[in-house]
């Protein structure tokens, strides 16, 4: 059966975002924010067809996308980038350049995992 991610999520919980936020070069400032405020997404979905909205007091950022298709992204702090959005064993997964974005439904809940991406070359000390 396919997973619906149809709905209004809270969030609620962050598992200590600073390493995240240095390595995506997130300022400080902004940095602060992500840690105090608590975004609500809104995601509506048809099909394989996706509109995701995150609302903040100051903004909202909206990016709609088709799993299996390029498609471009907004950040929160108005970056765009590039990425095919799949679905792999009932998760979204967005590979970006710098960071992978997994969400998946567990119970009444969505799990929203990030990743930031490191590129490490092998040479001789």
């Amino acid at each position: 059966m396919a997973v619906d991610f149809t709905g209004t999520w809270q969030m609620y919980e962050q598992d200590d975002p600073e390493e995240f936020l240095k390595a995506v070069s997130v300022p400080q400032l902004m940095a602060k924010m992500i840690r105090e405020v608590k975004p609500l997404m809104i995601i509506k979905q048809t099909g394989d067809d996706f509109v995701v909205s995150v609302k903040t007091p100051l903004r909202t950022n909206t990016n709609s996308f088709t799993i299996g298709r390029e498609s471009e992204f907004t950040t929160m702090d108005r970056v765009k980038t590039r990425a095919t959005p799949q679905l792999v064993n009932g998760k979204i997964v967005i590979d970006t350049e710098k960071v992978t974005h997994m969400r998946e439904i567990q119970g009444e809940q969505m799990i929203e995992v990030c990743f930031f991406i490191i590129n490490i070359s092998r040479g001789l000390l």
